[in-house]
């Protein structure tokens, strides 16, 4: 029961500053665009949607007259001028970036098919914006099309070599994928670009709880807490290195604070619960077992082979 939920990072752009798309968009449109900036930074994704729509709806409202001269700019950023979109003639490239900041918002509430169709159409207008990839590629993880997520997020490194989002989310599907390797060379490489990634840290922990290297493990998910010490997997993750390292009173410890930080973490109360049988806890860790059913009742069978395993730890069949 050591294994954790992918989570994944993504980046929202922040409006560039570029004279020839300050010249053509109109301010209303960068000021809807920035407003839903700060609504997504705040976590009000619904707010952040309607402000981004707002820009998408405005800038995309020009008209071939109101053109630059010198359309130059167009070419050099892979802009597509010719798309349409839900009826509006797209024409403006801040309205790309509108889009690429709609869909991490859609993202976050759930709406994964809303995230990858804006994704679509940023990159349809502007092929070589590495966030869009990004989302996509995270958005389709979530969906189990891990191939073409992988593809996604290979192309957003070869445009940006140093989104560390992009290493730190390719990296939880290679761990899923079962490349450990491949996974903890992907966040070292996000950790080299920025090295207060709690995120980062804890996914390279369960890397290395995988790869039994429990010491290691310790000290990463340890980081993960001292940098996001709401963390409750990094507390998890920690608890169960504990636990395999044999220091059961340290990991309950760890497993008590993130049932405090998500009181439905059931790999903890399942994990808790081994370690309490295995001290001669019988009856605290039977609690444990049954809340955890409570929780995730297709766990049972599992769960069941994991007490008799425990029991047979402290109770060794006797050889005849």
């Amino acid at each position: 029961m050591s294994r954790h939920p992918v989570t994944f990072v993504i980046l929202l752009l922040t409006l560039p500053v570029c004279i020839s798309l300050q010249a053509q968009t109109p301010p209303s449109a960068i000021s809807a665009y920035d407003q839903g900036s700060k609504q997504f930074k705040r976590g009000d994704f619904d707010g952040a949607i309607d402000s981004f729509t707002r820009a998408i709806e405005i800038s995309s409202r020009l008209t071939p007259a109101k053109r630059l001269p010198d359309d130059s700019w167009r070419t050099a950023n892979n802009f597509d001028d010719s798309a349409e979109s839900g009826g509006i003639l797209l024409i403006d490239p801040f309205t790309a970036r509108a889009y690429t900041n709609r869909a991490p918002a859609r993202y976050y509430k759930g709406d994964l098919d809303g995230a990858i169709v804006d994704a679509d159409k940023a990159l349809h207008l502007n092929s070589g914006l590495a966030t869009a990839y990004l989302t996509r590629g995270t958005a389709r993880r979530q969906k189990g099309d891990w191939t073409r997520a992988m593809t996604d997020l290979d192309q957003a490194l070869s445009i940006d070599p140093t989104l560390f989002e992009a290493y730190n989310n390719r990296g939880t599907l290679r761990h899923d994928l079962g490349d450990l390797a491949g996974a903890l060379t992907d966040f070292n490489r996000a950790l080299a670009l920025n090295s207060r990634s709690a995120e980062s840290y804890k996914h390279r922990g369960f890397v290395r709880l995988d790869q039994r290297g429990y010491a290691a493990a310790v000290m990463d998910f340890s980081r993960a807490i001292q940098l996001k010490p709401e963390l409750a997997w990094a507390f998890q993750g920690r608890g169960t290195a504990r636990m395999d390292q044999g220091d059961f009173s340290e990991a309950i410890s760890d497993f008590n604070k993130a049932i405090e930080l998500d009181a439905k973490l059931v790999n903890a109360y399942v994990n808790r619960g081994l370690c309490l049988l295995l001290l001669g806890k019988d009856s605290d860790a039977e609690n444990d077992f049954i809340r955890a059913r409570r929780i995730k009742p297709e766990i049972s069978d599992d769960l069941n082979a994991r007490v008799k395993l425990a029991r047979e730890l402290l109770h060794p069949p006797k050889k005849n």
